[in-house]
């Protein structure tokens, strides 16, 4: 099988010649206002798990905060996995197709979530495996911007009406996100052989980004991820994730269902995340945040960082509601501010 790694060292070699090495980020973090414009970005830091089985379906709707089992074949969508007291261990996005439900999550806890999920397998007929480096999946390209849309209509027969919609095809699989800047955002989920025919001629047209690219997008479209550094730090509605169709309150048990419905039903939520710039560029997901109205005590977290090309960071940032109008600072008191952006959807009756 033809190595992804390669193809991408060699696109890095003939566009930044000095940091063919960086094969991530090919050298260089893109800005939000290249974003904007028009981006292509390698996926590399991803991975997916196949549940495969006539009880794939049922088993995960017993296990994830989102429902499954009415999930359609043109569907995206996002869910959480809890602790019994309702704290995040992960979020995935997921789509089904005929007997097989998809978790795609960094790749970085996958192999630990995925032994996890398996143990609660018990007598229902369902099957887990790495399916990171199958061959229609081994390649995951993520685009976005105003120009992302044509372009990528060039390379692909299909492309998805609405966010969260699915299509499907010789040309692999193109999932649509929620939009970021105003277009629509894609993540294109394809064969080596079809991703590498195309990149060059997308890196042409749009700007070429890597990880960094992917994930200060996510940023900016307001949609979080549970990582190493966050784990069980969260109950869903503190990042947002039923803001995002991300939590089914309808639905039968999970693990931490109780908690996360009484989080929702009683009494006024008091922490939301909210999207913020700062002048550190190695701020990291997990790092604190400090309200100087109290500063000895931290009034939230990163749950998400990406250099922004401009010298510091773009973050998600879970927090005290009370404490979005304060001086709030990163990692200490004497830290640098957080400047907060205006999200794409609203935090209840306050849109940051």
């Amino acid at each position: 099988m033809p190595n992804w790694t390669d193809t991408l060292s060699a696109l890095g070699a003939r566009f930044h010649p000095a940091d063919a090495s960086q094969v991530e980020d090919f050298g260089r973090p893109l800005a939000a206002a290249e974003l904007a414009d028009g981006f292509v970005a390698a996926v590399t830091d991803l991975g997916l798990i196949a549940v495969q089985g006539d009880d794939a379906a049922s088993f995960l709707h017993k296990q994830l905060t989102n429902d499954v089992e009415h999930l359609g074949l043109q569907e995206a969508r996002l869910a959480g996995f809890c602790t019994p007291k309702g704290r995040l261990q992960a979020t995935f996005l997921y789509w089904r197709g005929a007997d097989t439900v998809y978790l795609q999550l960094p790749r970085a806890i996958q192999a630990p979530l995925q032994k996890r999920l398996s143990m609660f397998v018990l007598r229902d007929k369902a099957k887990l495996r790495d399916a990171t480096q199958e061959a229609p999946f081994a390649a995951m390209l993520g685009l976005g911007g105003a120009r992302a849309q044509a372009m990528l209509a060039r390379h692909v027969a299909m492309l998805p009406d609405v966010p969260y919609g699915k299509a499907e095809g010789d040309f692999g699989t193109v999932l649509r996100l929620s939009d970021v800047f105003g277009a629509p955002r894609y993540l294109w989920l394809a064969s080596i052989e079809a991703a590498s025919a195309a990149l060059p001629a997308l890196a042409a047209e749009l700007a070429l980004g890597g990880n960094q690219a992917w994930n200060l997008a996510a940023i900016h479209a307001g949609v979080p991820q549970v990582t190493s550094a966050t784990q069980e730090q969260f109950v869903p509605q503190m990042i947002n994730l039923e803001l995002l169709g991300g939590v089914n309150f309808k639905k039968g048990c999970y693990p931490g269902q109780e908690i996360v419905a009484r989080s929702q039903y009683l009494g006024k939520l008091k922490r939301r995340t909210a999207l913020a710039t700062v002048d550190q560029a190695d701020a990291r997901a997990g790092d604190e945040v400090f309200s100087m109205a109290d500063p000895g005590q931290p009034c939230g977290m990163v749950v998400n960082a990406a250099a922004n090309g401009l010298g510091g960071a773009d973050l998600l940032v879970e927090m005290k509601l009370g404490a979005l109008g304060e001086d709030v600072r990163h990692g200490a008191a004497g830290g640098p501010a957080l400047v907060f952006q205006h999200m794409p959807y609203h935090l209840d009756a306050i849109d940051v």
